[in-house]
């Protein structure tokens, strides 16, 4: 019997990893992978990445007229070559981040993409290989609008907490979205002292919705449900269009026998009755319809400024070495 991985696979459903630690990645045939700051951060601690610092730190001390240009030249430069390093193993595509600090900013969100899609063009990745990653702002989602329209270049749009942010980023024709499942349920058990079984877990819920909503109108925007707690929560979303997962998890999937039916189906959703709603040309609308989903809008806060604090601790150490 196959385990429980290759029957995820079997619903339809696209397994990325989730980790910058690429060096266990192959094992489990991951069709894309996925980092943020958080985990570059981890993984740029260890030795045998020690080289892939030298030569983001190489690049770093030729580019930028100040010690803080070059720090933010060396963190570009450390992304990509995570990216890359990535890419030799996976046969899709790789999301790198756009750093957390431009959130609100429209403007800056767009050059640092261009900026990052230059220099793995240098190197010689296409930009088709890359997903520029963007938290699921107003100002995120509608420079995901511009990149995807005017340049070409695939977003996908993390940190993802509610209806209303999914619903502006299939307007903005985002490529891939990133629901957070287990920053949900964290929320809901803190705030509700309680436990949730897979089928009742509320970040569960938040992507079946959304899946739901995206094939009910006919999205292309592909669902990829992310951030997971436990096997079951994974198992509940078999047939969602993308799954992003971490190491361990995958290891625990990849150890077990247990049956993974298929429990999202596309076809299911054109029965349903979902009001249609839209935002990508009303920004307070918009605003005001998240705001009114307190957990969206803390989980949306701590993430930012979690990704922002590990960008900064990452941008301490690179410092370092450059002035060393």
């Amino acid at each position: 019997m196959s385990n429980s991985l290759d029957q995820l696979k079997a619903t339809g459903t696209v397994v990325v990893c989730d980790s910058g630690d690429f060096a266990t990645i192959a094992k489990y045939k991951p069709q894309d992978a996925t980092t943020n700051p958080s985990l570059i951060l981890a993984a740029s601690k260890k030795p045998e990445y020690a080289k892939l610092m030298d030569v983001a730190i190489e690049y770093g001390k030729q580019h930028g007229k100040d010690i803080e240009e070059k720090v933010d030249a060396t963190l570009d430069r450390l992304l990509v070559e995570f990216g890359k390093e990535i890419l030799k193993i996976v046969p899709g595509k790789v999301s790198t981040e756009v750093d957390a600090r431009f959130s609100f900013d429209y403007q800056a969100s767009i050059d640092k993409a261009l900026h990052i899609i230059d220099i793995y063009k240098s190197i010689g990745i296409d930009k088709s290989r890359v997903l520029i990653k963007l938290a699921s702002t107003w100002e995120g989602i509608k420079a995901a609008h511009t990149l995807q329209s005017e340049h070409g270049i695939n977003c996908n749009l993390t940190l993802m907490f509610s209806l209303p942010q999914a619903i502006a980023a299939a307007e903005a024709g985002a490529y891939l979205i990133s629901p957070f499942v287990g920053r949900i349920l964290d929320w809901y058990k803190a705030a509700m002292k309680k436990d949730y079984s897979p089928e009742e877990d509320p970040g569960v819920q938040s992507v079946q919705a959304i899946f739901n909503y995206y094939k009910k109108y006919g999205y292309k925007t592909i669902v990829m449900g992310a951030s997971f707690r436990n096997k079951g929560e994974i198992t509940e979303l078999a047939g969602c269009d993308y799954l992003t997962i971490s190491p361990n998890l995958l290891e625990e999937l990849y150890s077990s026998q247990e049956k993974v039916p298929q429990k999202l189906i596309a076809s299911d959703a054109s029965s349903l009755d979902i009001p249609k709603k839209s935002y990508i040309n009303d920004e307070a609308l918009f605003r005001f319809d998240f705001n009114e989903e307190t957990m969206a809008v803390e989980k949306l806060r701590e993430g930012i400024s979690k990704f922002a604090a590990d960008a900064i601790a990452l941008k301490d150490i690179l410092r370092q070495k450059i002035e060393a």
